[in-house]
């Protein structure tokens, strides 16, 4: 994962204490939330406690905070977002270089588009109707739920299911990981399940280095497949154990 650490993080924290910020159009906060107004320009909006808002039709090169969520309202731009503890919304129209998150999910409303990539470790990601992902999307834990939506890239998880309807195309191929370490026990692991919905395309080849459960709708297209079987279903699917 590229996902930034908390340490970095921390040391974002430390210079913000340190004095106030040098540009004009940049707003540095170590405690309360940043709103950017609507259809203005900023340059780095950071806080340490606190969420940041991005209004309708601004513009911001960056959005960083260490404990609070962001915002990112309709037909808003936004270079890059991160945070460590909260989620990350993109509202319908918006637009986003990268967003990244340690502890929270991530969510594309319809027509948002990222032109990079996804990051997320603890926390579910969707992508609404619409919405286009031009690099790759990954988190570790959490759903990856994509309906009618483009990826370019791959889509990678390691405990998360994944779910794709509405005909949604995923350029590259999936990939769930085997996790390191021994934090996943063999006794208590949860299998991850894997839908590939109606007219959806998986351009890409399909890897799981530990077990899944696959389902793959008739009228789906995938690459090959390495380390599952699939299994057709076409209205419902089985219930979970």
């Amino acid at each position: 994962m590229r996902v930034r650490t908390l340490v970095s993080l921390i040391s974002l924290s430390l210079a913000l204490a340190a004095g106030p910020a040098l540009a004009r159009q940049d707003v540095d906060k170590v405690f309360g939330g940043i709103t950017a107004q609507a259809n203005q320009e900023y340059g780095s909006l950071s806080s340490v406690n606190g969420g940041i808002t991005v209004r309708e039709g601004a513009k911001v090169e960056s959005a960083e905070t260490v404990n609070g969520g962001i915002t990112i309202d309709e037909r808003a731009r936004v270079g890059s977002a991160e945070t460590v503890n909260g989620g990350i919304s993109l509202g319908e129209g918006a637009r986003a270089g990268s967003l990244e998150a340690v502890n929270g999910g991530i969510r594309l409303a319809k027509g948002a588009r990222v032109d990079r990539d996804i990051e997320a470790v603890n926390g579910g990601i969707r992508v609404d109707e619409q919405a286009e992902v031009v690099g790759d999307i990954e988190n570790v834990n959490g759903a990856i739920t994509l309906r009618a939506a483009q990826v370019g890239g791959d889509v990678t998880t390691t405990n998360g299911d994944i779910v794709l309807s509405g005909g949604t195309h995923i350029d590259g191929g999936i990939l769930v990981e085997k996790p390191t370490g021994n934090w996943w026990k063999s006794e208590d692991k949860r299998v991850p399940r894997i839908v590939i919905g109606a007219n959806s395309v998986v351009a890409g080849s399909l890897v799981f280095e530990h077990e899944v459960e696959l389902f793959v709708h008739p009228t789906a297209k995938t690459g090959p497949v390495t380390g599952a079987t699939a299994q057709a279903f076409t209205d419902t699917l089985p219930a979970r154990d």
